[in-house]
C-alpha cells in the first residue's frame, strides 16, 4: 500500500548545507536507499548519494539516519517512525563533500601504516598447520565490508577528532586479525600502543553497535589488543620474564 512519509535530506557542499523537505511516496517493502532514489528521480537529480550493491555487502551507502550510522540499503523504511520526519545526512566523522558524500580516503592511509600479514615458513613437507579454533578466531574480522559506521560512530575520532592519533576501530580489527593469525610472524604491538593509538578507547562498545556484520569489534579485536600491549609495555613480570628469556 502506497503512503507518504517526509523526509529530510541534507544538501550542500564542503560541510555547508542544511536539511532540505521532500515528501515522497513510499511502497511496503521499501528500504532509504529507495526512497532516496525516487527523490532523485522525481525532485532532485542533483542529490548526490554514494551507493553501489544494494545488498549490505559494498558499505557504500553509508550515512546517519536519524541521526545513527546506518547503511541506507539495509535500513527497512518500516523499521522506523514514519508518522515524525525521517532524516537523512552524511557521516559526521569524515569531511563533507557533497550531499549525502564524504571523503573516507584517510581510512586507506591508516591502512597502509599496518605491516601487511608476514607469514611465516613453510613446514618441512611444504605445507602450513593451523587449527580450526585459529582460524575461527579470526574469521569473524573478515566479515567487514569497510562501510566505516564503526569509524563514524567512535566518539574518539568523530567529537574528539584524533584522527592522527588514534586508528579507530575498523583498524583495531584488521590489526587483531593480523596479530591473532596462526600463520603470522611479524609484530605490529608498538604500532597498536603508538601508532594506532589502542589506548584512546575507553571501551564504549558504540562501534560493535552499529556494525552491519555485527562484528563484536570491541570484545574480540579492542580488548585483547589492550591486553598485550598490557603485557608487553606495562606488566613488570612480563618484563622480568622477557629479560630472563633473552627476549
Amino acid at each position: 500500500m502506497s503512503r507518504s512519509v517526509l523526509m529530510k535530506v541534507y544538501r550542500g557542499e564542503q560541510g555547508t548545507g542544511a536539511l532540505h523537505d521532500y515528501q515522497v511516496p513510499i511502497d511496503d517493502g521499501m528500504v532509504v536507499l529507495d526512497v532516496i532514489h525516487r527523490i532523485q528521480a522525481t525532485e532532485a537529480p542533483d542529490l548526490a548519494c554514494r551507493w553501489n550493491c544494494k545488498a549490505g555487502k559494498c558499505g557504500s551507502c553509508s550515512a546517519e539516519v536519524n541521526g545513527k550510522p546506518a547503511l541506507m540499503c539495509m535500513t527497512r523504511m518500516d523499521t522506523l517512525n514514519q508518522e515524525k520526519p525521517i532524516t537523512v545526512e552524511p557521516l559526521q566523522t569524515f569531511p563533507h563533500v557533497r550531499d549525502l558524500v564524504t571523503d573516507v580516503s584517510w581510512n586507506y592511509t591508516v591502512n597502509k601504516k599496518i605491516q601487511p600479514f608476514t607469514p611465516r615458513p613453510k613446514d618441512a613437507d611444504g605445507k602450513q598447520r593451523m587449527y580450526q579454533y585459529e582460524v575461527d578466531r579470526v574469521q569473524e574480522f573478515r566479515k567487514c565490508i569497510e562501510c566505516f559506521l564503526c569509524q563514524d560512530v567512535c566518539h574518539v575520532l568523530r567529537n574528539h577528532g584524533k584522527h592522527e592519533e588514534f586508528a579507530g576501530p575498523r583498524f583495531m580489527a584488521r590489526l587483531a586479525s593480523l596479530e591473532m593469525h596462526p600463520l603470522d610472524v611479524a609484530d605490529r604491538l608498538k604500532h597498536v600502543k603508538d601508532g594506532a593509538g589502542v589506548g584512546f578507547c575507553n571501551i564504549t562498545k558504540c562501534c560493535s553497535e552499529v556494525c552491519p556484520e555485527h562484528i563484536h569489534i570491541t570484545d574480540n579485536a579492542i580488548i585483547p589488543l589492550k591486553e598485550r600491549v598490557a603485557d608487553r609495555f606495562y606488566d613488570p613480570l612480563q618484563m622480568l620474564f622477557r629479560v630472563l628469556g633473552g627476549k
